[in-house]
């Protein structure tokens, strides 16, 4: 797994979102954007990650912030997800694993003593020139729109 880091591009991609709308990474040219990267849609730690962005999206906006969600799971998913937690932000259907590649976030990982490949919890802050300006490796679902703020 080469995960990206800072100073490195964001990749260029383009993957529809959770209502079939196409999504690229040149849509954020000349904006500030996070790409938060999660497991598994409707899953406990994805809830709380996602729904934590939800309730201070409105800061991160101040901020001068776009977010991304990101995942594996198809659109269907994606769109049952963002309207059971009323994100105001995209989700991606990553489903051919363009942007996780793109990025470096599959890889082998350990759960409950299993060991397997999966998409690793990870967050990329970029700039408006696409370069990317921090990582966050060690996401606190709960509370990672405090980790990205801080």
């Amino acid at each position: 797994m080469k995960t990206l880091k800072v100073g490195d591009k964001a990749p260029d991609f383009t993957v529809n979102d959770q209502d079939g709308n196409t999504i690229s990474s040149k849509d954020y040219k000349g904006k500030k954007w996070i790409v938060f990267f999660y497991p598994k849609a409707n899953t406990p730690g994805c809830t709380a990650e996602a729904c934590n962005l939800r309730d201070n999206y409105k800061e991160l906006q101040k901020e001068g912030y776009e977010l991304l969600g990101v995942s594996a799971d198809s659109e269907k998913r994606q769109k049952k997800f963002k309207e059971k937690f009323d994100f105001p932000f995209p989700l991606l259907a990553d489903e051919n694993m363009e942007v996780i590649n793109g990025f470096g976030v599959w890889g082998p990982k350990k759960f409950m003593g299993r060991e397997f490949d999966g998409i690793h919890r990870k967050t990329f802050i970029m700039d408006e020139n696409g370069t990317i300006t921090r990582v966050i490796d060690k996401v606190k679902t709960k509370d990672h729109a405090a980790q990205i703020l801080n």
